[in-house]
C-alpha cells in the first residue's frame, strides 16, 4: 500500500511535466507557423525552386542515352528522388536561421529567463516546424512528379520515403541548430549553408548514377549522406520493395536498403548526441 501510494504522485508529476512541455512546444511551434503565414515567400520559394529543377532538368536530359540510368528508367523519375532529398536537406539546413535571428534580436534571451518547464521546448518546436515544412515541400514535389508521369510509390514505398526523409531531416536539423548556437551570427550560418548545399548535391547520386562519375567523385558520392537517403527513395519508385536488395554499387562494396537506413539512423543519433552538450550549455 505504501509503495503504490508513493508511486502515484510521481506519475502525476510526470504527466504534469509532459503536459507543460507539450503546451510550451505547441506555443513556440505556433509562433513559427505564424511567422511563415505572415511571410509565405520562404515556403513558396522552397516549393517552386525544386519544381523548376525537376521540370527543367527532366526535360533537358529526357533524351539521355540508353544505358546511362539503371533499369532503363526515365531521367525524370531518376531525378525525382534526388530533388525530394535535396529539398528536405536544404530546408533542414535552414532550421538554425530562426533560432539565430531570435538570438540576434534578443527574443531567445527572453525565452531563457521565462518560466519555461523545459527549455527543450525551444529545440523541439524548431524540429517540428522544419519537419512539417520539409514533408510538405516533398509531397508537393512527389505530386508534381506524378503529374509529369514519373510515377508514384505504393503504400510501402510511401512509408519508406517518409521514414527516410524524417531520418535525414532530424539529422540535418540537429546539425543546423548546433551551428546556430556555435556560430557568431546569421551571416556565418548563411555562408555555411551556401557553401554546403551545391557541393553536397553534385557529390551525390541526385543528378547522375555512380557509374557515370569519375572515380574520385564516385568515392565522394558513395560516402555522401544524401546518397544514402536518395537511393532508398529511388527504390520506392521502382516497384516491389526489398530493403535487402543492393541499391547501389559503391567503390567499397554493395550497399543495400537496410545499410542505407542504418547509416541514416547512426548519423541522426550521432549528431543529436554531438550537439546535446552544446545545447544544454547554451540553454542553461
Amino acid at each position: 500500500m505504501t509503495s503504490s501510494g508513493c508511486s502515484a504522485p510521481i506519475s502525476e508529476q510526470e504527466r504534469g511535466a509532459f503536459a507543460e512541455l507539450s503546451q510550451e512546444t505547441l506555443a513556440l511551434t505556433r509562433r513559427l507557423f505564424l511567422q511563415l503565414i505572415r511571410r509565405p515567400s520562404t515556403l513558396i520559394a522552397g516549393v517552386l525552386q525544386p519544381l523548376i529543377w525537376l521540370i527543367l532538368f527532366g526535360a533537358l536530359f529526357a533524351n539521355a542515352p540508353d544505358g546511362l540510368l539503371p533499369g532503363g528508367m526515365s531521367y525524370g523519375r531518376f531525378l525525382g528522388a534526388g530533388v525530394i532529398v535535396f529539398t528536405a536537406f536544404s530546408g533542414a539546413l535552414n532550421a538554425g536561421l530562426p533560432v539565430m535571428f531570435d538570438r540576434e534580436f534578443g527574443f531567445l534571451n527572453r525565452l531563457l529567463v521565462a518560466p519555461l518547464r523545459s527549455r527543450s521546448s525551444i529545440v523541439l518546436a524548431s524540429v517540428i516546424y522544419i519537419t512539417a515544412i520539409s514533408l510538405l515541400q516533398s509531397l508537393a514535389i512527389m505530386l508534381t512528379a506524378a503529374l509529369l508521369g514519373y510515377g508514384w510509390p505504393g503504400a510501402a514505398g510511401l512509408l519508406l520515403v517518409m521514414v527516410t526523409l524524417l531520418l535525414l531531416v532530424f539529422a540535418v536539423t540537429a546539425l543546423s541548430l548546433g551551428l546556430a548556437f556555435a556560430l557568431p551570427g546569421h551571416i556565418e550560418l548563411i555562408a555555411v549553408i551556401f557553401v554546403t548545399n551545391l557541393p553536397l548535391l553534385f557529390a551525390s547520386t541526385a543528378l547522375a548514377p555512380l557509374s557515370f562519375m569519375p572515380s574520385w567523385l564516385g568515392w565522394l558520392a558513395a560516402l555522401n549522406p544524401l546518397t544514402f537517403a536518395i537511393e532508398p527513395i529511388r527504390a520506392a519508385y521502382r516497384g516491389p520493395l526489398d530493403l535487402s536488395a543492393v541499391l547501389f554499387e559503391a567503390p567499397y562494396g554493395d550497399v543495400s536498403g537496410f545499410a542505407c537506413l542504418s547509416v541514416l539512423v547512426v548519423l541522426t543519433i550521432g549528431l543529436f548526441l554531438l550537439i546535446r552538450p552544446l545545447l544544454n550549455r547554451k540553454l542553461s
